[in-house]
């Protein structure tokens, strides 16, 4: 009779090689990630951005006046036509909507102040019989523009309407006091071309946009980290601008812009700004879409993936009657234009099985999932002959449940590092950016050796005000 001290070491050798043979070691093969480096350095698209313009009427009265000063006409050939005048802006100058043309052009008040020398007589034998006058005035000249754009400049087409003396000059001539307003106002006809000319020029002077513009687009174009994880960067590669002509409303001058545009993704250091004044085409057009079409990158490193894939398994057992494993760490990589991903076993299967799938988007959940996920040929055959049970489709498609993770997180700082340029975002003075964002539509997945790229479109609005323009 077996003593039961032997018969209990004999029972726990029994168990230990019962259990031994009952969990089985896995021996295969890893796909090798391939090493060529992908470009990291991605295109778009262009992307298309409406930038409604409204510029205060004030502001163009400001510049105008800071720009109008002083003497603004001055003929001093009294030999030739017996008349000299010289006139000045006598208070500031302002700008309004011209209600009289249904608010369709602007209204310019011109307080001036004139001094006119008229010659009265003539010369004979040798003799000069000439009387000279001068006359002090001050005067209002009211004046109507039409507007436009040309050639990145705010233009007018400028047109006298009325001046009002606030005194009727007058001369003594052989003793009498004798009005001479039929000598004065005829001088009108000599500054007045020059006076429409002056208003014209400065106003185009005080709304050249070409600086502002071009300054402002600069600032966008500085690249800008959206993730400190991913070390990814964008970047906005003007191409053309557009805009409609100028139209006034509420004292306000409307001017309909868009950009289009570039917008890369650029991972690892920052890089370059790409900004080239020279090569930005200003093209007119007639109406421009009341939107903004912007397509960015959200950026998943696999690294990244692997780890909230990792989580995602985390307590999760995968049961076949008396089998079962836990998957302790994923790993995924590139290979093949698929995604492999590795699942180290512990259980009653130990070791590492390969899968391999194409990542898709789902758009309601925000996910990156993996379609068609099937163990690679060298897996599923050790499986087959080793571990049958988990190579059946009942356990892989409980499997591919946890294969899948959400990118939400990075739509989320994306967006709000947009929106952080669209919040009363001023890029030079006197100009200020607001705008909103919605309707994130996915549009395709692209891989890389070091990430898996979800290309997105966003829509929304932006809208650019000038106030205080300096």
């Amino acid at each position: 009779m077996m003593k039961p001290k032997l018969f209990f070491s004999l029972l726990i050798i029994v168990l230990i090689i019962s259990s031994c043979a009952s969990k089985k070691q896995l021996d295969t093969i890893k796909p090798e990630a391939e090493k060529a480096a992908t470009p990291l350095v991605y295109e778009l698209d262009p992307s298309f951005i409406n930038v409604p313009v409204s510029i205060k009427l004030s502001d163009i009265e400001n510049q105008t006046n800071a720009i109008l000063n002083g003497l603004i006409y001055e003929n001093k050939g009294i030999e030739d036509d017996n008349i000299e005048i010289k006139v000045w802006k006598q208070a500031p100058i302002t700008i309004r909507q011209d209600k009289a043309s249904n608010n369709q052009r602007i209204k310019t008040i011109l307080p001036l102040k004139a001094v006119i020398k008229y010659r009265i007589g003539t010369q004979t034998m040798g003799v000069n019989l000439y009387k000279t006058s001068e006359f002090n005035l001050n005067g209002v000249v009211t004046l109507s523009s039409d507007i436009g754009l040309s050639n990145w400049k705010l233009k007018s087409k400028t047109t006298i309407t009325d001046l009002q003396w606030k005194e009727s000059p007058s001369m003594v001539v052989y003793g009498k006091n004798v009005p001479v307003t039929y000598l004065v106002n005829p001088a009108i006809k000599l500054f007045r071309a020059n006076i429409e000319k002056s208003i014209d020029e400065a106003i185009q002077a005080s709304m050249d946009f070409k600086p502002n513009v071009l300054n402002a687009i600069e600032k966008l174009t500085v690249p800008f980290k959206m993730n400190d994880d991913y070390e990814s960067w964008l970047r906005l590669v003007p191409i053309e601008i557009y805009t409609t002509d100028a139209q006034l409303k509420n004292d306000n001058v409307l001017l309909q812009m868009g950009m289009k545009c570039q917008m890369e993704t650029v991972i690892g250091h920052q890089p370059e700004s790409k900004f080239d004044a020279k090569n930005i085409l200003l093209k007119p057009v007639t109406d421009m879409p009341n939107h903004v079409t912007s397509n960015i990158i959200a950026i998943s490193t696999y690294e990244d993936a692997s780890k909230i894939m990792t989580k995602n398994f985390s307590g999760q057992e995968f049961i076949s009657g008396s089998k079962k494993v836990t998957v302790k760490k994923v790993d995924i990589w590139h290979k093949d234009n698929n995604l492999v991903i590795a699942l180290d076993l512990q259980g009653s299967v130990n070791g590492t099985i390969y899968l391999s799938g194409m990542p898709q988007y789902d758009a309601v959940n925000k996910e990156i999932y993996f379609y068609k996920l099937d163990y690679v040929l060298d897996t599923k055959n050790k499986l087959l002959r080793t571990a049958n049970w988990l190579a059946k489709g009942l356990i892989l498609k409980r499997i591919q449940e946890y294969c899948k993770y959400s990118i939400q997180t990075n739509l989320d700082e994306g967006k709000q590092t947009m929106l952080g340029y669209l919040n009363n975002y001023s890029p030079v003075p006197g100009v200020f950016v607001n705008g909103t964002m919605k309707d994130i539509e996915f549009e395709k997945i692209q891989l890389t050796n070091t990430a898996i790229l979800a290309f997105l479109k966003v829509k929304g609005n932006i809208s650019v005000t000038v106030d205080g323009l300096k």
